[in-house]
């Protein structure tokens, strides 16, 4: 049994990305024989994890480690709910429903948390790791402190939540059609974020540059593009794709913000950062891989639902277990080489 797993995780080494492609294969076709309430919920669950993920991309793969993405999810889900409590709950300002200005608002406070963490780590060069811990320890105090003044309570009220947007004719495609033209306008933002990551990523300018600050940034300096104000930018990206997960999250699935504990968010943002890590950093591989995640999420959910006699507890952990089996079977995922380094240009 030993033997075979040092085999399994041998071949797993070599060829990470065709392990990781064949494991999210098997979750897919799994899901696909699932219930259709299951397919649905899977793909919600997947939002915050898989925009997290992108943006945790764009910020590692330019040398800035941002480990604090889960308290960015945090911010922008409670700001998103308050905003609209604000505003009104199923009004609308300036002719644009009150969800949409919602939303709006937790990706302004999201990319204000990720420009507070970029200060503190490009200008005053702070530990990266430490100053992400630091955000996600702000953020998971600062939110239910402000939902008790609010609301006397860590729980923020109910508000309303985005309602299914059905694309006529596509919706009718046999399981595709429910899923994808027939659902709310979170996974539409998801499936808009992949495919924008993608391009961002790997079809521009920018995209180069990113790499190069996260793999050379002297190189990068020499040929004169500014590697403060790429890694700049880059963390601001992940503040905009966390903020959309966080608050898309927030006002699609939930429609409250849950405060105690772990709140709401519930170690999503830690989970995307082993998505993008499993998917080798790149973008739709992170997506697809959100999924796998997504769908144990549901299936703790199931099961809690169906009443087995397995401790809430334990049934809970499933979601995290998996990340750490995950982790311990994709060992050799490649960091970018000056992933966490600070850079002063002219350095030697």
């Amino acid at each position: 049994m030993r033997k075979r797993f040092r085999r399994t995780r041998e071949f797993i080494g070599r060829h990470p990305r065709a392990a990781s492609l064949s494991a999210v294969a098997i979750v897919l076709a799994f899901l696909w024989a699932t219930p259709a309430s299951w397919q649905t919920s899977t793909l919600r669950l997947a939002v915050p994890i898989a925009l997290a993920a992108i943006g945790g991309i764009f910020a590692e793969k330019s040398g800035v480690i941002n480990i604090g993405i889960e308290g960015l999810l945090i911010v922008s889900a409670f700001s998103s709910i308050i905003a609209v409590y604000w505003l009104g709950d199923g009004g609308a300002t300036m002719g644009v429903s009150n969800l949409w200005w919602g939303l709006l608002v937790g990706i302004l406070v999201s990319v204000l948390f990720a420009l507070i963490f970029a200060i503190v780590c490009i200008e005053f060069k702070a530990d990266q790791i430490i100053a992400g811990l630091a955000i996600w320890l702000i953020s998971l105090g600062l939110a239910p402190f402000a939902s008790r003044i609010v609301f006397g309570s860590p729980n923020t009220a109910s508000v309303a939540r985005f309602g299914s947007v059905t694309v006529p004719g596509l919706s009718e495609i046999p399981i595709v059609g429910y899923l994808l033209f027939d659902t709310e306008p979170q996974v539409y933002l998801m499936l808009a974020g992949t495919v924008a990551g993608w391009y961002l990523l790997s079809r521009t300018t920018f995209g180069r540059w990113v790499v190069a600050s996260g793999e050379n940034p002297k190189a990068l300096d020499t040929a004169g593009v500014d590697v403060r104000k790429v890694r700049y930018a880059a963390v601001l990206l992940s503040g905009v794709f966390a903020g959309l997960g966080g608050a898309g999250f927030a006002l699609g699935t939930l429609g409250t913000f849950a405060g105690g504990g772990d709140t709401a968010i519930n170690g999503r943002g830690f989970i995307a950062i082993a998505t993008y890590l499993l998917a080798n950093y790149h973008p739709v591989g992170a997506v697809l891989s959100s999924f796998l995640f997504a769908g144990l999420n549901s299936l703790q959910t199931a099961l809690q639902s169906a009443g087995y006699a397995i401790p809430t507890e334990l049934i809970r952990t499933i979601p995290h277990m998996s990340v750490i089996v995950v982790l311990v079977l994709v060992g050799r995922t490649r960091l970018p080489d000056a992933a966490g380094d600070h850079y002063e240009s002219g350095e030697d």
